[in-house]
Protein backbone atom coordinates (compact mmCIF):
# COMPACT_ATOMS: atom_id res chain seq x y z
CA UNK A 1 0.00 0.00 0.00
CA UNK A 2 1.11 3.53 -0.79
CA UNK A 3 1.39 6.40 1.70
CA UNK A 4 1.75 10.17 1.31
CA UNK A 5 2.33 12.99 3.80
CA UNK A 6 -0.73 15.25 4.15
CA UNK A 7 -0.29 19.01 4.21
CA UNK A 8 -2.59 20.45 6.86
CA UNK A 9 -2.45 23.83 5.08
CA UNK A 10 -3.48 22.37 1.70
CA UNK A 11 -5.52 19.38 2.72
CA UNK A 12 -7.70 19.31 -0.39
CA UNK A 13 -4.66 18.62 -2.57
CA UNK A 14 -3.55 15.88 -0.18
CA UNK A 15 -6.99 14.26 -0.17
CA UNK A 16 -7.15 14.45 -3.96
CA UNK A 17 -3.75 12.73 -4.32
CA UNK A 18 -4.71 10.06 -1.79
CA UNK A 19 -7.89 9.26 -3.69
CA UNK A 20 -6.14 9.27 -7.07
CA UNK A 21 -3.47 6.80 -5.96
CA UNK A 22 -5.50 4.89 -3.36
CA UNK A 23 -3.01 6.05 -0.73
CA UNK A 24 -3.18 6.43 3.03
CA UNK A 25 -1.74 9.30 5.09
CA UNK A 26 1.40 9.43 7.22
CA UNK A 27 0.99 12.40 9.56
CA UNK A 28 4.14 14.48 10.04
CA UNK A 29 2.63 17.08 12.38
CA UNK A 30 3.17 15.25 15.65
CA UNK A 31 6.95 14.96 15.66
CA UNK A 32 7.40 18.73 15.51
CA UNK A 33 8.49 20.40 18.79
CA UNK A 34 6.42 23.48 17.94
CA UNK A 35 3.30 21.28 17.95
CA UNK A 36 4.22 19.08 20.92
CA UNK A 37 4.99 22.10 23.12
CA UNK A 38 1.77 23.94 22.22
CA UNK A 39 -1.23 22.11 23.67
CA UNK A 40 -3.78 24.18 21.75
CA UNK A 41 -2.02 23.58 18.43
CA UNK A 42 -1.61 19.88 19.24
CA UNK A 43 -5.33 19.34 19.89
CA UNK A 44 -6.34 21.59 16.98
CA UNK A 45 -4.38 19.38 14.56
CA UNK A 46 -5.98 16.22 15.94
CA UNK A 47 -9.46 17.74 15.72
CA UNK A 48 -8.81 18.92 12.16
CA UNK A 49 -7.74 15.48 10.89
CA UNK A 50 -10.64 13.79 12.70
CA UNK A 51 -13.06 16.19 11.03
CA UNK A 52 -12.13 14.97 7.55
CA UNK A 53 -14.50 12.50 5.91
CA UNK A 54 -12.03 9.65 5.43
CA UNK A 55 -10.98 6.31 6.93
CA UNK A 56 -7.89 6.72 9.15
CA UNK A 57 -7.48 3.06 10.17
CA UNK A 58 -4.72 2.44 7.61
CA UNK A 59 -2.91 5.73 8.30
CA UNK A 60 0.45 6.01 10.05
CA UNK A 61 2.04 8.74 12.12
CA UNK A 62 5.65 9.83 12.50
CA UNK A 63 6.45 10.10 16.18
CA UNK A 64 8.76 12.55 17.92
CA UNK A 65 12.44 12.12 17.14
CA UNK A 66 14.16 15.47 17.68
CA UNK A 67 16.71 14.75 20.46
CA UNK A 68 14.60 11.80 21.67
CA UNK A 69 16.90 9.30 23.38
CA UNK A 70 15.26 6.91 25.82
CA UNK A 71 18.63 5.15 26.04
CA UNK A 72 20.35 8.19 27.58
CA UNK A 73 22.21 7.84 30.90
CA UNK A 74 20.81 11.28 31.86
CA UNK A 75 17.44 10.90 33.69
CA UNK A 76 16.35 14.36 32.60
CA UNK A 77 16.82 13.52 28.93
CA UNK A 78 14.99 10.22 29.40
CA UNK A 79 12.11 12.07 31.06
CA UNK A 80 11.56 14.54 28.21
CA UNK A 81 12.10 11.78 25.61
CA UNK A 82 9.39 9.70 27.27
CA UNK A 83 7.07 12.71 27.38
CA UNK A 84 7.47 13.37 23.64
CA UNK A 85 6.91 9.70 22.78
CA UNK A 86 3.79 9.56 24.96
CA UNK A 87 2.46 12.68 23.23
CA UNK A 88 3.00 11.04 19.84
CA UNK A 89 1.18 7.91 20.99
CA UNK A 90 -1.67 9.98 22.37
CA UNK A 91 -2.15 11.58 18.97
CA UNK A 92 -1.96 8.18 17.28
CA UNK A 93 -4.55 6.67 19.61
CA UNK A 94 -6.96 9.58 19.16
CA UNK A 95 -6.61 9.45 15.37
CA UNK A 96 -6.95 5.66 15.30
CA UNK A 97 -3.92 5.04 13.06
CA UNK A 98 -2.36 1.62 12.52
CA UNK A 99 1.30 2.48 13.24
CA UNK A 100 3.71 5.04 14.70
CA UNK A 101 7.33 5.46 13.55
CA UNK A 102 10.21 6.40 15.85
CA UNK A 103 13.93 6.76 15.10
CA UNK A 104 16.83 4.74 16.47
CA UNK A 105 18.69 7.98 17.29
CA UNK A 106 21.99 6.16 17.69
CA UNK A 107 24.96 8.54 17.80
CA UNK A 108 26.49 8.30 14.30
CA UNK A 109 29.93 6.71 13.98
CA UNK A 110 30.04 6.01 17.72
CA UNK A 111 30.90 2.32 17.94
CA UNK A 112 31.62 1.95 21.66
CA UNK A 113 30.38 -1.50 22.66
CA UNK A 114 29.02 -0.37 26.04
CA UNK A 115 27.06 2.44 24.42
CA UNK A 116 25.52 0.14 21.81
CA UNK A 117 24.67 -2.48 24.43
CA UNK A 118 22.98 0.19 26.54
CA UNK A 119 21.09 1.45 23.47
CA UNK A 120 19.73 -2.01 22.77
CA UNK A 121 18.89 -2.92 26.37
CA UNK A 122 17.16 0.35 27.22
CA UNK A 123 15.22 0.53 23.96
CA UNK A 124 14.04 -3.04 24.37
CA UNK A 125 12.85 -2.37 27.92
CA UNK A 126 11.15 0.89 26.96
CA UNK A 127 9.43 -0.24 23.76
CA UNK A 128 8.25 -3.54 25.20
CA UNK A 129 6.30 -1.54 27.77
CA UNK A 130 5.04 0.89 25.13
CA UNK A 131 3.88 -1.91 22.83
CA UNK A 132 2.03 -3.54 25.74
CA UNK A 133 0.33 -0.25 26.56
CA UNK A 134 -0.82 0.25 22.95
CA UNK A 135 -1.48 -3.30 21.66
CA UNK A 136 -3.63 -2.13 18.72
CA UNK A 137 -0.92 0.18 17.29
CA UNK A 138 2.22 -1.04 15.55
CA UNK A 139 5.36 0.67 16.83
CA UNK A 140 8.07 0.81 14.17
CA UNK A 141 11.72 1.76 14.58
CA UNK A 142 13.36 3.61 11.69
CA UNK A 143 17.05 3.71 10.79
CA UNK A 144 18.26 7.32 10.81
CA UNK A 145 21.97 8.17 11.04
CA UNK A 146 22.82 4.49 11.56
CA UNK A 147 26.03 3.54 9.77
CA UNK A 148 25.17 -0.17 9.83
CA UNK A 149 21.98 -2.25 10.12
CA UNK A 150 23.22 -4.58 12.87
CA UNK A 151 22.02 -2.62 15.91
CA UNK A 152 18.46 -2.23 14.64
CA UNK A 153 18.38 -5.88 13.56
CA UNK A 154 19.58 -6.93 17.00
CA UNK A 155 16.75 -5.01 18.67
CA UNK A 156 14.15 -6.34 16.22
CA UNK A 157 15.36 -9.90 16.76
CA UNK A 158 15.13 -9.53 20.53
CA UNK A 159 11.58 -8.19 20.16
CA UNK A 160 10.36 -10.65 17.53
CA UNK A 161 7.92 -12.06 20.09
CA UNK A 162 6.20 -8.65 20.34
CA UNK A 163 3.42 -8.74 17.77
CA UNK A 164 3.16 -4.97 17.30
CA UNK A 165 6.86 -4.08 17.01
CA UNK A 166 8.82 -3.94 13.77
CA UNK A 167 11.07 -1.90 11.51
CA UNK A 168 10.43 1.09 9.26
CA UNK A 169 13.20 0.81 6.68
CA UNK A 170 14.27 4.21 5.33
CA UNK A 171 15.99 3.31 2.07
CA UNK A 172 17.53 6.75 1.50
CA UNK A 173 18.97 6.89 5.02
CA UNK A 174 20.70 3.54 4.45
CA UNK A 175 22.22 4.74 1.19
CA UNK A 176 23.37 8.10 2.57
CA UNK A 177 24.47 7.33 6.13
CA UNK A 178 25.30 3.64 5.81
CA UNK A 179 27.50 4.03 2.77
CA UNK A 180 30.21 1.69 4.08
CA UNK A 181 27.69 -1.16 4.00
CA UNK A 182 26.18 -2.31 0.71
CA UNK A 183 22.49 -1.59 0.22
CA UNK A 184 22.06 -5.30 -0.50
CA UNK A 185 23.27 -6.10 3.02
CA UNK A 186 21.03 -3.43 4.54
CA UNK A 187 18.05 -4.82 2.67
CA UNK A 188 18.70 -8.49 3.38
CA UNK A 189 19.13 -7.81 7.10
CA UNK A 190 16.28 -5.34 7.65
CA UNK A 191 13.53 -6.60 5.35
CA UNK A 192 12.62 -9.71 7.38
CA UNK A 193 11.51 -7.36 10.19
CA UNK A 194 10.24 -4.53 7.98
CA UNK A 195 6.56 -3.58 7.96
CA UNK A 196 6.83 -0.13 6.40
CA UNK A 197 9.32 1.72 4.17
CA UNK A 198 10.25 5.33 3.45
CA UNK A 199 11.55 6.09 -0.03
CA UNK A 200 12.67 9.22 -1.86
CA UNK A 201 15.58 10.26 -4.01
CA UNK A 202 18.71 12.25 -3.16
CA UNK A 203 22.18 13.25 -4.37
CA UNK A 204 24.05 10.59 -2.39
CA UNK A 205 25.13 13.08 0.28
CA UNK A 206 22.03 14.73 1.73
CA UNK A 207 18.52 13.48 2.46
CA UNK A 208 16.85 15.88 0.03
CA UNK A 209 13.47 14.11 -0.28
CA UNK A 210 13.51 14.44 -4.07
CA UNK A 211 11.01 12.76 -6.33
CA UNK A 212 11.74 9.12 -7.05
CA UNK A 213 13.84 9.03 -10.22
CA UNK A 214 15.24 12.55 -9.78
CA UNK A 215 18.42 11.56 -7.94
CA UNK A 216 21.19 8.96 -7.87
CA UNK A 217 19.30 5.97 -6.43
CA UNK A 218 19.41 2.78 -8.50
CA UNK A 219 15.70 1.98 -8.45
CA UNK A 220 16.11 -1.15 -10.53
CA UNK A 221 18.30 -2.56 -7.75
CA UNK A 222 15.64 -1.57 -5.19
CA UNK A 223 12.97 -3.35 -7.23
CA UNK A 224 15.05 -6.53 -7.59
CA UNK A 225 15.68 -6.75 -3.85
CA UNK A 226 12.02 -6.19 -2.96
CA UNK A 227 10.91 -8.68 -5.60
CA UNK A 228 12.91 -11.50 -4.03
CA UNK A 229 11.98 -10.64 -0.44
CA UNK A 230 9.36 -12.61 1.45
CA UNK A 231 7.60 -9.52 2.79
CA UNK A 232 5.62 -6.77 1.10
CA UNK A 233 5.84 -3.68 3.33
CA UNK A 234 3.75 -0.57 2.87
CA UNK A 235 5.62 2.35 1.27
CA UNK A 236 5.68 6.08 1.98
CA UNK A 237 6.87 8.36 -0.81
CA UNK A 238 8.55 10.75 1.61
CA UNK A 239 8.16 14.16 0.08
CA UNK A 240 5.82 16.99 1.04
CA UNK A 241 5.73 18.52 -2.45
CA UNK A 242 2.61 17.41 -4.40
CA UNK A 243 4.43 17.62 -7.74
CA UNK A 244 7.12 15.30 -6.41
CA UNK A 245 4.51 12.76 -5.35
CA UNK A 246 3.05 12.77 -8.85
CA UNK A 247 6.49 12.58 -10.49
CA UNK A 248 7.41 9.68 -8.20
CA UNK A 249 4.25 7.72 -8.97
CA UNK A 250 4.66 8.30 -12.70
CA UNK A 251 8.28 7.11 -12.62
CA UNK A 252 7.49 4.08 -10.49
CA UNK A 253 4.54 3.04 -12.62
CA UNK A 254 6.46 3.46 -15.87
CA UNK A 255 9.38 1.44 -14.54
CA UNK A 256 7.32 -1.08 -12.56
CA UNK A 257 8.94 -0.16 -9.26
CA UNK A 258 7.39 -1.58 -6.08
CA UNK A 259 4.67 -1.05 -4.96
CA UNK A 260 3.64 -0.45 -8.60
CA UNK A 261 4.46 -3.94 -9.85
CA UNK A 262 2.48 -6.92 -11.05
CA UNK A 263 3.05 -8.58 -7.70
CA UNK A 264 1.55 -5.60 -5.86
CA UNK A 265 -1.80 -7.40 -5.74
CA UNK A 266 -0.18 -9.82 -3.30
CA UNK A 267 0.55 -6.97 -0.91
CA UNK A 268 -0.23 -7.75 2.70
CA UNK A 269 0.01 -5.72 5.88
CA UNK A 270 2.19 -7.62 8.34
Amino acid sequence: MLYIIPNINDIETSISLAKRYDAAFEYNDFYRPEVLTNEERFHRAIHFYKSLDRDRSKDTLHGAFMDVTVHSSDPGIVYISDLRIRQSMKAAAELGVRAVIFHTNILPNFSDDNYLEQWCNKNETYFRKLCARYPKIDILMENMFDDRPDNLVRLAYRMKDVRNFGICFDYAHALIFGHNISIAEWTSKLLPYTRHMHINDHNGKSDLHLAVGNGVTDWNEYERMIEYAEVRPSVLIETTVPENIELSVKYMKNNRIYPFTETDQKFRLL
